[in-house]
């Protein structure tokens, strides 16, 4: 009998929102994030066939969980070698009533913990990374993984396979690391989600400068994961930094996908309830710091200058250029040096601007880097130098691999803004 489309609906809308918990409840029984998955796929099969014929659980998430938690202890049941885990783990489980559902979506489990540490480890490559992330934590399937990163089908599902491949074999346990194992690994844990988030706010490549959908995961999950670690200072820094920078999502395109630079961008069309949020994860990074602030915390802060000028004349430059210093000394970067340019030419005028933009031209790291020349053209047009400006604005065109971007640059290239 097929599903009826109320049942699959809720199907669907339950395990999108309840699978990286299921995976993440499973896997702490069978220690292999691989096999977790695919009992949680098992339980949603268990749903298409059940639920349409005996009606929707009133604890649908709970169902699940249960279903995939008892599939676990009979695989481990059924392997001899687990024997002694079964002794400790399985008999407990069966005579144990089900999690309920959290009330809030946020309050979950210190499994979920380990599930975002275990995708984020270090033996596996960053892309890698991102897109177990992305399939075990943000849901989405190998077709919107790759859909959204530009890249073919096969590529992200050999990635997602070889990164289950990699934990499995590498025995990584599916744990929440200690001391300075869990300072280095959360950096790894805040390095994807933001750069999940960066792709979908400007995208390296293809037709669109946004994919907010990749922007929504990031932001829900660094939201999870604030609440997960509450007295992590850069897990609050980072949440503040895409709360902010989520906010100009609307102002940054036009009606017809054209990009609108930040001193044209309409302001009233910022989302002040997402600026709010934060002010507020802003605050709670600063209660939390015992130190100086860190490499996310100082974005956000720079956010904040952003989000509290009501014009961009209002902008406090100079503040966001001594940010900038900061974060230049904290996280030595060549593209952290060209955005503290860039804030210097506003405080102290285009010349001193250009000084440090062309002291960065020989950075290797910025040789195919679209923005250093776009910069650069930028600062020129102010000095009144309009013909080399325009040079620059078509060498940026020309390595950019956005259309949407490639065709203001050759805008600006043609003298047309």
């Amino acid at each position: 009998m097929e599903p009826q489309p109320t049942a699959t609906h809720a199907i669907e809308t339950v395990f999108r929102l309840q699978s990286p918990r299921i995976v993440a409840g499973v896997a702490r029984i069978v220690r292999d994030v691989g096999i977790a998955e695919e009992l949680a796929q098992d339980a949603l099969v268990a749903a298409m066939e059940q639920w349409p014929r005996d009606g929707v659980p009133g604890n649908p998430g709970a169902w699940l969980m249960a279903t995939a938690r008892h599939r676990a202890v009979d695989l481990v049941r059924r392997r001899e070698t687990y024997a002694r885990k079964l002794a400790e783990i399985g008999r407990d489980l069966e005579t144990t009533a089900p999690p309920e559902e959290p009330a809030d979506p946020e309050d979950i489990d210190d499994d979920l913990l380990r599930l975002v540490f275990t995708t984020c480890h270090p033996v596996l490559s960053p892309q890698a990374r991102t897109a177990l992330t992305l399939r075990l934590l943000g849901g989405l399937t190998t077709a919107e993984i790759a859909r959204a990163f530009l890249v073919p089908e096969p590529t992200v599902a050999q990635r997602v396979v070889r990164a289950k491949r990699t934990l499995a074999t590498r025995n990584v346990a599916f744990e929440v690391p200690y001391g300075p194992d869990r300072e280095a690994r959360l950096g790894s844990v805040l390095d994807v989600i933001y750069l999940i988030f960066n792709e979908g706010y400007a995208a390296t490549a293809g037709d669109d400068l946004l994919r907010p959908g990749l922007c929504e995961d990031a932001l829900r999950l660094a939201r999870v994961l604030s609440a997960l670690m509450p007295k992590e200072s850069e897990v609050h820094g980072l949440t503040a930094l895409l709360e902010f920078q989520a906010s100009r999502t609307a102002a940054r395109t036009g009606p017809d996908g054209t990009p609108v630079l930040l001193k044209d961008q309409n302001r009233r069309r910022w989302n002040r309830m997402l600026v709010a949020r934060g002010v507020q994860a802003l605050a709670r990074a600063d209660a939390t710091g015992t130190g100086a602030p860190g490499p996310y915390g100082l974005q956000a802060a720079i956010a904040a200058c952003h989000a509290h000028a009501y014009t961009y004349e209002e902008t406090d430059w100079r503040t966001i250029a001594t940010l900038y210093g900061l974060l230049a000394a904290r996280s030595p970067s060549p593209v952290v040096e060209l955005n503290r340019a860039v804030a210097v030419s506003m405080a102290d005028g285009p010349a001193e601007g250009l000084r440090l933009v062309d002291a960065l031209a020989a950075e290797p790291a910025l040789r195919d880097y679209h923005l250093l020349p776009s910069v650069r053209g930028d600062l020129l047009t102010r000095l009144g130098r309009t013909a080399e400006a325009r040079a620059e604005f078509a060498r940026a065109a020309s390595l950019t691999r956005n259309a949407r971007e490639r065709a203001l640059l050759l805008s600006r290239a043609a003298g047309d803004g």
